[in-house]
């Protein structure tokens, strides 16, 4: 049986700090968080409207400052010398499954960010999302964001991802915004793919499945020799701990995954049929080190897993973005004494 190669970093702080700061909005159980620290970032600040997301934020990382709080209410203006500002806003305004209501759904937290970056005014900002905002539906409020961040001082760019590009066994197509202060004149390069494909969902997890000694676990790695779809993680209102839609269930099934729910431990021997995954699966599936711990029973720590940004699509961008901040030059006394030109946010039509 040939062991797992793991496709994430070990859940251990980086010691080191080399000088660039991040705040962070919607943290979620902490994925995008995870590469930006492995990039090289310290984070002054972590805020997420689900209690249960900062409790992982704090088990894992008890020196960052997580906070609770709908970033409605939350206020930066103490942030001015921060240099990213990275969010994983909500998706359900621009996903086929929430209905891509845009900004008549009142979980568009965009125009909430773009006040957020007003008041703090960061050199860089990253903000995720899903494929679904480069829908020809929201052309307008993809021109009317841009042209907020313009008037903001920032030049932006926005790009598809696939996870399974950086090592990530598992489809996971995700919108990225990048921009930095134009005033800066930074320059900015894509990470570039990985030239190593993934491995495949059974190679990844049949340590896992085997753990309670089931025979099969050897044979179902075998059937499950391709990546894994992009996990599904509910949201707040709706959801529960399942792998997703009746096509999500039917990919994992060729998989031999029963994706009609999430399972609390690896099958018994004995077992037979198709097995589920446990949260501690599908978080080594979105790239997670096997060491990170999420708060909350079942439900609450598979959401946090199935909406996470995978740390090591994070720590591509994460680290484009540090290098070209640290490439530039930048006076730490003009950005604490001058300030950056703030104009009136308006609202998307």
């Amino acid at each position: 049986m040939q062991a797992p190669r793991s496709n994430g970093h070990s859940n251990k702080s980086s010691e080191k700090f080399n000088g660039l700061t991040c705040i962070e909005l919607c943290a979620g159980g902490g994925g995008q968080a995870l590469g930006l620290e492995q990039a090289g970032f310290k984070h002054l600040e972590l805020v997420d409207i689900d209690q249960h997301s900062v409790d992982t934020l704090t088990i894992n990382r008890p020196g960052w400052n997580a906070k609770q709080g709908n970033i409605r209410n939350y206020k930066a203006g103490q942030f001015t010398n921060v240099d990213l500002l990275a969010a994983g806003l909500p998706c359900p305004p621009f996903s086929v499954a929430g209905r891509q209501l845009g900004s008549r759904d009142d979980r568009d937290l965009f125009p909430d960010a773009l006040r957020i970056i007003a008041e703090c005014q960061p050199r860089a900002i990253m903000i995720e999302n899903v494929r679904g905002f480069l829908d020809p539906a929201f052309d307008r409020y993809r021109a009317w964001l841009f042209g907020e961040l313009d008037r903001l001082g920032y030049r932006a760019d926005i790009k598809l991802f696939r996870a399974s590009d950086f090592g990530v066994p598992q489809l996971r197509p995700r919108v990225v915004i990048v921009g930095f202060k134009s005033e800066l004149g930074v320059p900015f390069a894509w990470p570039e793919p990985s030239s190593t494909p993934p491995i495949t969902v059974g190679e990844l997890l049949v340590n896992l499945m085997s753990a309670n000694g089931w025979e099969g676990a050897a044979a179902w790695a075998e059937i499950a020799s391709d990546i894994a779809p992009t996990l599904v993680g509910g949201s707040l209102k709706h959801g529960g701990p399942d792998l997703g839609p009746t096509r999500a269930r039917k990919a994992w099934q060729k998989l031999g995954v029963d994706g009609l729910g999430i399972a609390d431990a690896a099958p018994p021997k004995g077992f037979v049929g198709h097995p589920r995954l446990t949260v501690q699966m599908a978080a080594r599936i979105q790239g997670f080190p096997d060491d990170w711990k999420f708060s909350g029973r079942k439900t609450p720590a598979y959401r946090q897993v199935g909406n996470a940004f995978p740390p090591p699509v994070a720590r591509a961008v994460g680290t484009a973005i540090f290098q070209s901040l640290r490439n530039v030059s930048v006076s730490r006394e003009k950005m604490e004494n001058g300030k950056w030109r703030v104009v009136r946010v308006l609202e998307p039509s």
